[in-house]
């Protein structure tokens, strides 16, 4: 009797056990599982062949509960290695999905799997990164200048700086909120849509200090990568035509004319010092940094060389 019912279970079981390990396969970290159900084949084989020794020898029916009994004997002693599977994880206790009962040897779901693992869920959002994500954690990620594509690089900010001068005398700002807080800085602030850099130079300055500023010259560009993610691009205008009153202090800054003598760099940002005595001097640059919050990892300033002429094309001129 139990012959028969082996016989009629034999070639569907035998297919499952192929197909369940051809499953596990494509699931890492495996093997005990992928062994597992090998054996479990095995056993069940072995009873099988056991029931079929009865049969031929014609032996009493109930031997075929001893060869059962043998077979569950033998899945029981060897538990740990026939059955590794559970249907719930054994970190939180969520019920699994199917892949992970028949595959992963650890028993436990995807995210307690990353959180005891915490480089190969790095190392798997890193694979899983568009192009461009992977190349602005390598922005974020940089220790040197000269580590990150300059010319891939975009901003996700643009601002300008405007520095007024009349004769030996310089308008500084005390940054009072924002980005810079406390640090003695240029008039400046972000580009607005639809505007130009100079539009923005001029209007920035009106707010901050109250004058008008005309004329105005631009000396180099500054390119800053923050580790928390923000780049912004800085062009730095410089001018000695202005006029109107400036006013004492707003809830943002507070302008002062200081001696371009007398200015204290330990009182801005780490930059300034790099590339603000060479714009004095009237020369031209580009300047490229690295900061952590307020504090410089990296930068470096290159002299620019005089703008070639820009020639202006009308409709009817032929290249």
């Amino acid at each position: 009797m139990l012959l028969y019912i082996f016989e009629e279970l034999f070639t569907w079981l035998m297919l499952f056990i192929i197909l369940l390990n051809i499953s596990q396969r494509k699931f890492p970290r495996s093997d005990a599982k992928r062994k597992a159900t090998l054996l479990i084949a095995v056993d069940f084989l072995a009873v099988y062949a056991l029931t079929a020794l009865v049969s031929i020898w014609q032996l009493p029916p109930w031997m075929d509960l001893i060869c059962l009994a043998i077979g569950i004997a033998a899945a029981v002693i060897f538990r740990k290695s026939v059955w590794p599977f559970r249907l719930h994880c054994r970190s939180c206790g969520r019920r699994l999905d199917f892949n992970h009962i028949i595959g992963y040897d650890e028993n436990i779901c995807q995210e307690c799997y990353w959180k005891e693992h915490p480089e190969e869920k790095e190392a798997e959002d890193a694979k899983n990164r568009t192009p461009e994500e992977r190349l602005e954690d390598s922005y974020i990620r940089a220790g040197k200048v000269d580590d990150i594509q300059w010319d891939a690089w975009e901003p996700t900010e643009t601002c300008v700086l405007t520095y007024v001068t009349d004769g030996p005398r310089i308008l500084m700002i005390m940054k009072k909120k924002g980005l810079g807080a406390g640090y003695i800085n240029a008039p400046g602030g972000h580009i607005e849509i639809e505007e130009t850099k100079k539009e923005a130079a001029i209007r920035e300055t009106k707010e901050e200090t109250g004058l008008d500023v005309s004329d105005l010259e631009e000396r180099g560009t500054l390119r800053f990568q923050f580790r928390d993610g923000l780049r912004m691009l800085g062009y730095v205008f410089f001018t000695s035509s202005w006029s109107g009153t400036m006013i004492e202090e707003s809830e943002e800054t507070k302008p002062f004319w200081t001696d371009i003598a007398d200015l204290d760099y330990g009182a801005m940002w780490e930059d300034d010092r790099m590339w603000l005595p060479m714009a004095l001097e009237g020369k031209r640059f580009n300047g490229y940094f690295i900061f952590d919050d307020r504090k410089m990892v990296d930068g470096r300033v290159d002299e620019a060389e005089e703008e070639d002429p820009v020639i202006e094309l009308d409709e009817d001129t032929e290249l």
